[in-house]
C-alpha cells in the first residue's frame, strides 16, 4: 500500500499550480517529464484500485489487452501537438490531462502489463519505437510551428527527445532479443 501512497503524493505534487506551470513552460519537460510522471503516479496508485475493485479488473481486463489498448489510445492522444497546445490554453483539457494520464493510462497499464506475454510486450515496444521515430521526425522537420505556445527551438528539442527515446527503445529490443532472460529469473 506504500506504493499507492507514493503515487498519490506524486500526483498531488504534480497538480500543484506552480509545479504544473513550471513543467508546462518547457515543451520537452511537458511531454517527456510531466506526462510520464502522471502515468507513473497512476501506475503506483493502481495497486490500490486493484485491491479495491478486483472483480472489475478480472472482468474488464482479463487478458490485459483492453487495458493496454486504453493506455495506448490515451498516450497517443496526448502526443498530438494540438492537444498539448489545448492543455495550456483550455482549462477543461488540462483537467482532462490530469485525470486521463494517471487514471485512464497509468492504472490500466499496471493491471495489463503483467498479464501480457512477452510477445505482446515486444509488439508494444516496437509500436511505440516506430511512433516515437515518427513523432521525432515530425517535430524536427515540420516546416511550421506545431504548437502556438512553444517556440520552434523547443519543438525541435522535443523531436530530438523523441528520437533519443526511440534509440533507447531499439537498444532495449536488441538487448532482450540477444540475451537469455531465463538465466536471470
Amino acid at each position: 500500500m506504500k506504493q499507492s501512497l507514493y503515487g498519490l503524493v506524486l500526483f498531488i505534487f504534480l497538480i500543484i499550480p506552480p509545479v504544473a506551470s513550471l513543467m508546462e513552460s518547457v515543451m520537452i519537460i511537458h511531454m517527456h517529464m510531466q506526462m510520464p510522471l502522471l502515468i507513473i503516479a497512476g501506475f503506483l496508485m493502481g495497486r490500490f484500485f486493484q485491491l479495491q475493485f478486483p472483480r472489475f479488473f478480472e472482468k474488464w481486463n482479463q487478458n490485459g489487452m483492453p487495458g493496454i489498448l486504453l493506455f495506448t489510445i490515451i498516450w497517443v492522444y496526448w502526443m498530438i501537438p494540438r492537444t498539448m497546445d489545448d492543455a495550456l490554453t483550455i482549462q477543461t483539457v488540462e483537467i482532462f490531462k490530469f485525470v486521463s494520464l494517471p487514471f485512464l493510462a497509468g492504472v490500466p497499464l499496471r493491471d495489463s502489463w503483467k498479464k501480457l506475454d512477452s510477445k505482446w510486450k515486444n509488439v508494444i515496444f516496437i509500436s511505440f519505437t516506430i511512433m516515437f521515430i515518427g513523432m521525432g521526425w515530425l517535430y524536427i522537420f515540420a516546416p511550421v510551428q506545431l504548437c502556438n505556445n512553444y517556440l520552434l527551438i523547443q519543438q525541435i528539442t522535443l523531436g530530438w527527445g523523441f528520437m533519443t527515446m526511440a534509440i533507447c527503445m531499439v537498444i532495449y529490443l536488441f538487448y532482450i532479443t540477444f540475451t537469455d532472460s531465463s538465466k536471470y529469473e
